[in-house]
């Protein structure tokens, strides 16, 4: 079984700060590039990503973040999140890492899938014209199930 290769990854994407989110759109990339099908589906604050009056302001979490090193008092600052932002933007420009926008164009451009969960897209009062158009459809668990069906699923 060694020799068996991954046909197919469904991801799902549920933290809307920066550091959540691009963890999956990195693995569904990748996964693109090696001819493995993939499906990218958004839930609760993972919706970002895909919706267009926020994808452009997405920030990381310095409140409650251990990897960042600092006290939640001092990420708590204002203007800390915009900073730590701004440094990590700075360096995924240097290893020619994509905005999440253009990210999402790229994976859908190579086959990518991308879905909206429904129970969080109805939670939040938001519309199928409130994503941006790579967004294949609203879709439920079940659904999401089905397209995962056969292959791995990745929690991030």
């Amino acid at each position: 079984m060694a020799d068996e290769k991954i046909k197919k990854v469904s991801i799902i994407c549920s933290k809307g700060s920066l550091e959540g989110i691009y963890p999956a759109l990195i693995m569904a990339n990748g996964a693109r590039m090696e001819g493995i099908a993939v499906n990218l589906f958004f839930t609760f604050f993972g919706m970002d990503a895909i919706t267009k009056k926020k994808v452009k302001k997405i920030k990381v979490a310095t409140v409650g973040n251990p990897a960042m090193g600092i006290p939640t008092i001092i990420g708590a600052i204002p203007g800390m999140s915009a900073m730590a932002t701004m440094m990590m933007k700075k360096q995924m420009d240097k290893l020619d890492i994509p905005p999440i926008d253009e990210f999402i164009e790229m994976i859908s451009a190579a086959g990518g899938k991308l879905y909206a969960c429904k129970a969080s897209v109805d939670m939040f009062g938001l519309k199928k014209e409130d994503f941006m158009d790579e967004v294949q459809s609203i879709i439920t668990v079940g659904d999401f199930y089905g397209l995962a069906a056969g292959g791995q699923i990745i929690f991030t």
